[in-house]
């Protein structure tokens, strides 16, 4: 059975036989696709990936960068789709590709968001500055310590990075955050990456769903957004556990109040005791606030695989298309374990 293949910039929708590569099948359909050589050593056919999985053939680091890679970028001669995948030319992409730095920062403060979620501060000494879009993570290096992705919290041009660090028992980098980082302590810094980020030119109604530290690159998309002068609906949706998970409400009240047009809506899974919040999980709250449509809008989510995935599907279900929903899932190191196991690697 093949597998839809949506090409932005095109205005293309073809079908790829199990195996086949997006140019070969883009060819065979009659499409005209940029290439060149077909054989992952030029760059011509380089697209965005806006959606789906893909499996890449062997290329040359010469037409497609790590850096390229990271961002969401494929070649499509090299490119195997593993279901129904949403592509764009580079010059139809609603979304930026930033250079790559590696930096040098020092932790300028840190404190407690939650009982298990660190704000952390950084500045760049050294291959700055960052250049990103709002809504992508960068790898931060612990001295000895294995690096670990975690998203840009500030919006885009502020020149004091901010990360959220959850605590995750057991792990190998987050019981170092939480109980021996200091101001002061120097760490490595590499990013941009990640292409669940603020699309500029959208103009209609933004949807942006957090759960727990999730909450670090929706802020900043959110934030850039309004500050961008965005006049368009914006509706937030904080998801936790309980009352003592929910953070930053009273700086997004603040927003809210000088923005009309952003709502924000704190849900609580599990409250213990009886609470005036909204309760129940983030999918059904969509489910329920959302069932009039969603023609026009855009949705960026973050946070645990299982609430991401769970919402969107629901999202699907109310007919936002995939190519409209930049969700950003978790995944801790033993998440990424399990799965690679599974896959045979």
């Amino acid at each position: 059975m093949g597998h839809r293949i949506t090409i932005a910039g095109l205005d293309a929708t073809i079908e790829a036989e199990p195996g086949e590569t997006i140019l070969d099948a883009a060819l065979r359909g009659g499409v005209a696709f940029p290439f060149g050589c077909q054989s992952g050593n030029c760059g011509a056919c380089k697209v965005a990936l806006l959606s789906g999985g893909i499996a890449l053939h062997p290329y040359s680091d010469f037409a497609l960068e790590e850096g390229e890679r990271l961002q969401g970028l494929v070649l499509g001669c090299r490119a195997v789709p593993m279901g129904d995948c949403d592509v764009a030319l580079l010059e139809s992409a609603d979304w930026e590709v930033h250079p790559q730095r590696d930096m040098k920062c020092r932790v300028v403060s840190i404190d407690d968001a939650t009982h298990d979620i660190r704000r952390v501060r950084l500045e760049i000494l050294e291959g700055g500055p960052l250049v990103f879009s709002a809504g992508q993570y960068a790898s931060l290096a612990f001295p000895g310590l294995p690096p670990r992705d975690y998203s840009m919290a500030n919006a885009p041009g502020e020149a004091i990075l901010e990360f959220h660090i959850r605590l995750v028992p057991g792990g190998a980098v987050t019981p170092f955050v939480r109980e021996r980082l200091e101001a002061g302590d120097e760490l490595r810094v590499r990013g941009p990456m990640g292409t669940a980020s603020w699309r500029k030119r959208h103009a209609g109604p933004i949807l942006a769903v957090a759960g727990g530290s999730g909450l670090a690159p929706i802020k900043s998309i959110v934030e850039a957004a309004l500050a961008s002068g965005a006049r368009q609906p914006v509706r937030l949706y904080a998801g936790a556990r309980a009352e003592r998970d929910l953070y930053l409400l009273d700086h997004l009240a603040a927003l809210a109040a000088r923005h009309t047009n952003l709502e924000v809506v704190p849900v609580l899974s599990e409250p213990q005791g009886p609470t005036a919040r909204r309760t129940g999980f983030l999918r059904d709250a969509l489910r329920a606030d959302l069932a009039g449509g969603l023609e026009g809008w855009k949705a960026y989510l973050a946070g645990p695989p299982v609430m991401v995935e769970s919402c969107v599907e629901v999202l699907d279900e109310l007919g936002m298309r995939r190519a409209d929903c930049h969700a950003d899932a978790f995944y801790t190191e033993a998440d990424r374990q399990v799965m690679q196991q599974a896959m045979g690697r």
